[in-house]
């Protein structure tokens, strides 16, 4: 069996390759922006997505493991762009090389995060995401690979994963939702973190079992985002509106102030978590629960080091200078825009 990985480089990609390279009978095509120890490959290549000769590389595959992403990188303006051209070429390519199955990495935040969510979701919900371009495009990239099927026959598989965690390889959206986690405090959504070693796992299990559908990836069960809040020693959020919130972020994100995109925090305020029991159904289990996964992901903060009444006396004298600090930093920013 021959596997095309394309993002091999990555986090994801790397610990998939590792794993995919281990069986019996496998060999492993890489393809990446940048070249990066990654053992056992049958070859590596290195360029973008958008520019490769793709059509030889797929040559004789089984599979393609479309991992590759622009986001959490400085190298492009406007990730979306670039990975729904990506993705468009790698499917093109896919097809002319009669590419058995195609696997796309997804997200769970097509199914957008909303206060009247199941929890959890499972497989049949409704694709609608918020309005943020990392959840969009993955659904723009879903449709992509639909038609693809339908044109080609071949199968695909659509792996939907949740925020996605590790020691120094945390997924995007693990970034970028740990940016937004400081406003909002009125809510207490669920949460789910996966393991990126149980995520790689998953993506092998597809494969090995040549299974096409669409597979959310998640551990079992979920947390609190209170409960997460103690794991971390992150200091007690200050109890602003969302809608506040939201103008604060989008303000920031136009003057360049923060990296957290306009649109995230629904993400960080309402529940999104998801079933596995259909991956789960291949044989796939996850190793590490949720909290296993958010305490390896993310250090802890100093604050966790105090005891709860120290936690408390902090939180009351701090509450009303940071109130007000956040008062001037929105006046400050609006001032900037209507100048």
């Amino acid at each position: 069996m021959r596997v095309v990985v394309t993002g091999v480089a990555g986090s994801v990609g790397s610990r998939v390759a590792a794993s995919l390279v281990a069986l019996p009978d496998v060999d492993v095509v890489g393809i990446d922006r940048v070249r990066r120890n990654v053992e056992g490959l049958t070859s590596y290549h290195v360029g973008d997505l958008r520019n490769l000769d793709l059509e030889p590389l797929l040559a004789e595959a089984d599979a393609v493991v479309h991992l590759a992403s622009a986001y959490g990188s400085d190298e492009f303006v406007d990730a979306s762009v670039h990975d729904t051209r990506a993705t468009r070429v790698v499917l093109d390519a896919a097809a002319l090389a009669d590419v058995s199955q195609f696997v796309l990495l997804s997200s769970a935040m097509v199914y957008g995060a909303r206060d009247e969510n199941p929890i959890p979701l499972t497989e049949l919900a409704p694709i609608a995401p918020n309005p943020l371009a990392f959840a969009e495009n993955k659904a723009t990239l879903e449709r992509l690979a639909l038609e693809w099927e339908a044109e080609t026959g071949a199968a695909l598989t659509i792996l939907r994963p949740t925020t996605a965690v590790a020691s120094q390889g945390s997924s995007w959206v693990a970034r970028t939702l740990q940016l937004a986690a400081g406003l909002g405090s009125d809510s207490n959504p669920h949460m789910q973190f996966l393991h990126l070693d149980d995520l790689a796992e998953a993506v092998v299990a597809v494969v090995h079992a040549s299974a096409p559908g669409v597979f959310n990836v998640a551990p079992d069960g979920w947390v609190r985002a209170d409960e997460v809040r103690q794991l971390s020693g992150r200091t007690p959020r200050l109890p602003i509106p969302k809608s506040v919130a939201d103008q604060i972020v989008r303000l920031s994100w136009e003057a360049g102030v923060v990296a957290t995109p306009p649109g995230i925090m629904n993400y960080a305020t309402f529940s999104w978590v998801v079933s596995n029991d259909a991956i789960r159904a291949l044989g796939w289990s996850p190793q590490h629960s949720n909290v296993e996964a958010y305490v390896e992901g993310y250090d802890a903060r100093p604050w966790a080091m105090l005891n709860a009444k120290r936690r408390q006396q902090i939180a009351l004298s701090g509450t009303a200078a940071a109130t007000a600090a956040i008062g001037l930093i929105a006046r400050s920013l609006t001032r900037r825009f209507r100048s």
